[in-house]
C-alpha cells in the first residue's frame, strides 16, 4: 500500500503533479471558473495541474429526474467516472488529486486507493475562516 505525506495537505502540493476534480449540477454554468480557481490556488501552493476531470449532475441519462438522487457515499462520483478518473491518473502519475467538492475522511480514503494517490478537498487549500 502507498504511503502519503502526513504533512498539511498545502504542503504536499509543493512539486506535485495534480488532478482536478468536480461534481457538478447541470445548473451550474460556472463550474469552469470554479477549476480555474482550484488550479490557481493549486498553482500557488507548487503544484502543477497536468488534467481536470468533470462529473455534471442531471445532464444525461435521465437529466432532471437524477438530480434528486443520492451521491455515492463511497466516491461522491458515480462509478464509471471515479474508474475514468483512477486510469487517467495512474496513467499520469499523478502525485495529488483535488477535488472542488468536500470530502468525508472515508471517501478521501476509498478514492485514494482507486486513484493510486492522496486525495484531498479544494477546502484543505484555504485557511480556516475563508
Amino acid at each position: 500500500m502507498r504511503r502519503y505525506p502526513s504533512g498539511p495537505p498545502t504542503s504536499t502540493l509543493a512539486g506535485a503533479d495534480v488532478m482536478l476534480v468536480g461534481l457538478f449540477t447541470a445548473k451550474d454554468k460556472k463550474f469552469d471558473a470554479k477549476l480555474d480557481f482550484l488550479a490557481a490556488s493549486v498553482e500557488a501552493h507548487g503544484g502543477r495541474v497536468v488534467g481536470r476531470h468533470v462529473q455534471r449532475r442531471g445532464v444525461s441519462h435521465g437529466g432532471a429526474a437524477k438530480m434528486t438522487s443520492p451521491f455515492s457515499r463511497r466516491t461522491l462520483l458515480g462509478p464509471g467516472k471515479a474508474r475514468e478518473i483512477a486510469q487517467a491518473s495512474r496513467a499520469a502519475g499523478v502525485d495529488v488529486a483535488v477535488f472542488v467538492n468536500p470530502l468525508t475522511e472515508h471517501q478521501r480514503t476509498v478514492l485514494g486507493d482507486m486513484f493510486g494517490c492522496l486525495v484531498i478537498s479544494g477546502e484543505d487549500l484555504f485557511p480556516t475562516g475563508r
